[in-house]
């Protein structure tokens, strides 16, 4: 079962730039509620609520129910508009959810077992493809996360769609191969100067013999 993030709203009655600008002056954010083939829902929000989201990672993909007027309705944050001096937000558009319609949501990959992974431990270096990966879900069944065990792979191995878990009975919106997430790199070497080498030794480099001075006549 998805989880839901509860923002609290209010109604709005007016749409419209002026009405906007009046729900701006009362401290609050216009949003509207689109989507579902139903008439939009004008609501006013919280700016505190509204930063609070934005400053978590993943935001776009959160699942929500909005509360407005006794009424639990479930959305997307699908865009947002800022000031462009204060970078406030001034206006939030939601996408509603509606039953059995699947959504495009970016879900985030988390890696396991890095400190135990063959080709990390041999030097390699983890090279992430994609940190989340866009997919087609129902909202009742959208995972927190896709989960990726790096566990057995050495250098040059890779991880790909097919690798990882939690991805049943969900599509991504690539469907045309079996896509690379990330892949362990082949360690990079780099030539030392010869002094470098040398001080790494314990050595100080040669110096040229000094030359005699002339005599005097």
């Amino acid at each position: 079962m998805a989880n839901f993030v509860t923002i609290e709203a209010e109604a709005r009655e007016r749409a419209g730039k002026g009405a906007a600008r009046a729900t701006r002056r009362q401290g609050k954010v216009p949003a509207v509620i689109y989507g579902a083939k139903q008439a939009p829902t004008l609501i006013a929000l919280d700016p505190r609520a509204v930063m609070r989201e934005l400053h978590q990672s993943g935001w776009r993909s959160r699942l929500y129910e909005i509360a407005v007027g006794g009424e639990n309705i479930r959305a997307l944050f699908r865009d947002v508009q800022f000031h462009p001096v204060t970078d406030q937000p001034e206006h939030v558009d939601f996408q509603r959810l509606a039953p059995g319609e699947r959504i495009r949501v970016a879900v985030a990959v988390v890696f396991h077992n890095d400190t135990t992974s063959i080709g990390l431990k041999r030097g390699g270096v983890l090279n992430v493809v994609r940190h989340s990966v866009e997919c087609l879900c129902d909202p009742e069944n959208v995972p927190a996360h896709f989960d990726a065990d790096l566990a057995a792979l050495d250098i040059n191995d890779n991880v790909r769609w097919s690798n990882l878990k939690g991805t049943d009975g969900i599509r991504p919106t690539i469907g045309d191969r079996d896509f690379v997430i990330a892949t362990i790199a082949p360690p990079t070497k780099s030539a030392e100067a010869p002094a470098e080498a040398a001080a790494a030794a314990g050595k100080a480099p040669a110096k040229a013999p000094a030359k005699a001075a002339p005599k005097k006549k």
